[in-house]
């Protein structure tokens, strides 16, 4: 009989032993090495802001389980300020240590079950530092603590790194800025791959039988896939049966930026007042605001006078992430509702959400309707883009590749699942990013478009620049973040591996792929004194151009929302608008997007809100990401 042996673990030490340095290792490199803190962190009372430091037995208790989970030469201490640090080895040459994250969330686990029993939710501050010739282990602690100390007040579990350990750029943006960057993305673009493919030909190597075949390729996986989606949206996930357990309670959380939102702020809130929910609802609007405003004192009036709506400011909040964060501190469902300040929920939506997180699933994302569509060409525009993507692309996408995403707004969480995930300010699009990570731990979430909620779209093309490019990047940012470790995550089948492939990875390259139409034209022109028309070329692009739109956009009319789809003729202008120069704008802001966030540029944009009861038949919102289409 043979003895299994457990693997060695780390050691539990006092802070001189964690920042003391490590003896050279002769005709070797160097020890690659980070140090961490974890400040845990719970709110007292009736606070949002978390304070509260955790017991000093609760921490030691947590310092030994978290060394069974090291490496032998790694260590962990508790620092008489009520953290815990931790030196790990550092593998990846990233800057983006996943081991941490791993690490937060043992923490995360062993904190909660020796926590007091009125401590309410927890918050875990993670910060890092490198060690290195600059940077010694005490100054390393030093600024890991900093950086501990901020994502404390993001309260998104997301380690941060301190400068010292990541390039930080600041690029000079001026009025200009975007317009060189449009000619970049158009002129130059093209002007770049005809001269390349000029100058390659003059030596002798002729690429332009490569890139057409390339085209042709692309353009035709594109077709297919929008077509597989069309299809496959006629076939929705059929409503889970009541479940025969009570219905629990529920929260909707509100989030607002309030000055861009005072205006329609107390009418949303009416709506949802007004819902008749079994299990009970709970209201929570939780709002940052760098000025006092009048509408603040009608918020927590009403309040007063309605038992079931909660109102809370997050005093150190400038992100909608670190609102509905902070609001989980005060949140009583079991359901969580995230909405943005101008959607307004169809009766029954809680119930329904129900239905489908009782069958285990994680999230359920709903239908977003716009309500301002007869305002003016842009909203119906809009009106119907939203029909293709909440009524044809989110359900058809996830019944053909296994899996959802929360899009911001009208999205259903199980509560315990938001308090693990949270939102993540640091992104453009919080809401797809979260959205990745529950995908990576084999989560699930569902796509339901019987789920619907009525929201504003921007009135104007500068509004809706400023949206779109904002979605773009942010997409850009969780697809550079994401689409490796979704990849490479176990938990996953191959089916929605190939979805997230097509969803972080195609969908990013397609801009710039299809605008290689153009230099290819150019230099067919140029060496042949003119163009074939009969080219299959242009018979596979008449194919994309007449077909995939118009059968996604006759697709979205069958299975639009009642209130949009009595306007046929919104989808007739949306098919023309699509081919006029829609399709070509949303490709070009991907491809600004990209040029952005390659330079550095991380702006966030709010758009303005106007209040009124708007129908469908009536304006303009900056709410949740939707996954667009770029054919």
């Amino acid at each position: 009989m043979t003895l299994r042996m457990l693997p060695p673990a780390g050691r539990l030490v006092d802070r001189d032993d964690l920042v003391r340095p490590r003896p050279a290792r002769i005709g070797r490199p160097p020890r690659r090495e980070i140090v961490a803190v974890l400040a845990p962190r719970w709110a007292e009372g009736s606070a949002v802001t978390p304070s509260a430091l955790p017991p000093a037995e609760v921490l030691e208790s947590a310092a030994r389980d978290l060394s069974r989970h090291l490496r032998p030469d790694e260590l962990v201490t508790v620092l008489p300020d009520g953290r815990l640090a931790l030196r790990l080895r550092r593998d990846d040459r990233s800057a983006r240590p996943v081991r941490l994250q791993a690490m937060a969330y043992h923490a995360i686990e062993v904190l909660s079950a020796l926590a007091p029993g009125d401590a309410g939710l927890l918050d875990l501050g993670v910060g890092w530092a490198p060690v290195n010739r600059r940077l010694s282990p005490v100054a390393a602690l030093d600024e890991a603590t900093d950086a501990a100390e901020e994502s404390v007040r993001q309260r998104d579990m997301q380690p941060r790194a301190t400068p010292s350990a990541r390039r930080s750029r600041t690029p000079r943006i001026t009025r200009w800025s975007t317009g060189h960057q449009i000619l970049w993305a158009t002129v130059g673009t093209v002007g770049a791959g005809f001269l390349g493919l000029v100058a390659t030909s003059l030596v002798g190597l002729d690429l332009s039988s490569g890139l057409y075949w390339a085209l042709v390729v692309s353009l035709l996986v594109t077709a297919v896939t929008i077509w597989a989606e069309s299809a496959a949206a006629f076939d929705p996930p059929r409503l889970p049966p009541r479940p025969e357990t009570p219905a629990p309670r529920a929260t909707a959380v509100v989030a607002a930026y309030l000055p861009n939102e005072a205006d329609t702020i107390l009418e949303t809130l009416r709506v949802f007042l007004a819902h008749d929910y079994p299990g009970g609802l709970q209201v929570l609007l939780a709002y940052n605001s760098p000025t006092p405003l009048a509408v603040e004192v009608e918020l927590h009036a009403m309040a007063e006078s309605e038992p079931d709506l909660t109102v809370i400011r997050v005093p150190d909040s400038t992100s909608k992430a670190q609102n509905v964060n902070a609001a989980l501190r005060v949140a009583e469902g079991e359901i969580v509702g995230v909405f943005d300040a101008d959607h307004h929920p169809a009766d029954g939506a809680f119930e329904r959400a129900w239905h489908w997180l009782a069958e285990e699933a994680d999230v359920v994302q709903g239908h977003c309707v716009i309500r301002n569509g007869g305002t003016n060409w842009l909203t119906r525009l809009v009106a119907v883009e939203f029909e293709q993507i909440y009524a044809v692309a989110h359900p058809g996408r996830a019944q053909l590749h296994g899996f959802g995403i929360f899009g911001g707004s009208n999205g259903f969480w199980r509560a315990s699942a938001l308090e693990q995930v949270r939102l993540r300010g640091s992104f453009l699009t919080e809401d797809i990013e979260a959205s990745m990570r529950v995908l990576a731990a084999g989560g699930r979430i569902v796509s339901d478009p019987g789920l619907v909620s009525r929201e504003l779209a921007p009135e104007t093309l500068r509004q809706l620049w400023k949206q779109r490019m904002r979605w773009a990047q942010g997409w850009f940012q969780v697809s550079c973040r994401h689409l490796r470790p979704v990849l490479s995550s176990p938990l996953l089948s191959a089916r929605q591996k190939l979805g997230a492939t097509y969803l972080m990875g195609w969908r990013e390259l397609y801009p710039w792929i299809a605008m290689a139409t153009w230099p290819l034209l150019a230099f067919l022109a140029w060496r042949d004194g003119g163009i074939d028309m009969t080219s299959p070329i242009f018979a596979l692009l008449t194919l994309v151009v007449t077909v995939s739109g118009p059968v996604q956009t006759l697709a979205a009319w069958r299975l639009a929302a009642p209130e949009i789809r009595q306007h046929p003729r919104w989808f007739a202008y949306a098919l023309v608008g699509n081919l006029l120069g829609y399709t070509a704008f949303k490709n070009l802001v991907n491809r600004v997007a990209h040029l952005k966030q390659l330079r550095g540029e991380h702006q966030w944009v709010v758009t303005p809100r106007t209040a009124g009861n708007h129908t469908a038949d009536d304006t303009d919102t900056d709410t949740e990401t939707p996954i667009e289409e770029a054919a």
